[in-house]
């Protein structure tokens, strides 16, 4: 009862635009088997409407981001054909709720990854490439007031993304080792790198791979990964543009409206 009540809580604030109060007082403290079966009830909702899924975010995945939350540890969220927004394509400044920004790495896979007991290597087999990543993540919790039962029913407080317009390889650049820097508006707003993704972006895409499988959604061929924040996020004024440069990976431009 209590997770259908969460559940439609949420989806009430995002059909609405009024962010709700915490959903966390209905679910035991710590509770994330209950909080990912709120995420799963609007996550069969938006199927059932005809959203198309095509992968999946791991958030808080950065200390950094942690921090700034108040969490200890990564979470996950669907991805939608409807969240996807093309590169310095113009974003409508309320298309999310309490938007903020966070510059990534996200891969896109050429073959499933359908077994619990993934190694690396099959990992890297299926991969097909990667490309810089805007998350604008958001939040139906009013003043982002949330715990991590409260991201984690919440979608991991999804909102849009944005991919580069360029595939690279794995063999082409490091994913550890790459430095990051964002920019709002030509001034440096975060930096940081892919050992700040709980040591390499490719150790939170292993993470969710094995964890997808587990709970009988297993990753397939075409879906992308957002492997999680390089660096801390930074908030939305209007008419920012956020211009992200990944180490041989290239940029990605996130551009919001003025109103």
């Amino acid at each position: 009862m209590k997770i259908t009540q969460a559940a439609d809580t949420l989806f009430e604030a995002a059909r609405s635009g009024v962010p709700a109060a915490p959903i966390r007082t209905l679910l035991a403290e710590g509770d994330l088997d209950g909080a990912y079966a709120v995420q799963a009830v609007n996550t069969e909702r938006a199927l059932a409407a005809g959203r198309r899924l095509v992968g999946r975010k791991i958030g808080l995945t950065s200390l950094a981001v942690q921090k700034q939350l108040g969490v200890d540890q990564p979470d996950y969220g669907m991805l939608f054909a409807d969240m996807a927004r093309g590169d310095a394509e113009e974003i409508a400044l309320g298309a999310v709720m309490q938007p903020k920004v966070e510059a990534e790495i996200a891969f896109v896979l050429g073959q499933d990854l359908p077994h619990e007991q993934l190694t690396v290597a099959d990992l890297f087999r299926a991969i097909e490439y990667a490309v810089p990543a805007i998350e604008i993540v958001g939040s139906r919790i009013a003043n982002w007031d949330i715990r991590i039962t409260d991201t984690i029913a919440d979608n991991a407080s999804s909102g849009l993304y944005v991919l580069g317009s360029r595939p690279v390889r794995l063999t082409d650049f490091d994913p550890r080792l790459c430095g990051m820097v964002m920019e709002a508006s030509g001034e440096p707003v975060s930096v940081g790198a892919g050992a700040a993704c709980l040591g390499s972006p490719l150790n939170a895409a292993l993470w969710l791979a094995k964890i997808m499988a587990r709970v009988g959604r297993p990753l397939r061929a075409g879906e992308t990964i957002l492997s999680g924040a390089l660096g801390p996020m930074a908030p939305v004024r209007p008419g920012d543009v956020f211009d992200v440069r990944i180490e041989g990976l290239g940029a990605v431009r996130a551009a919001f409206s003025k109103e």
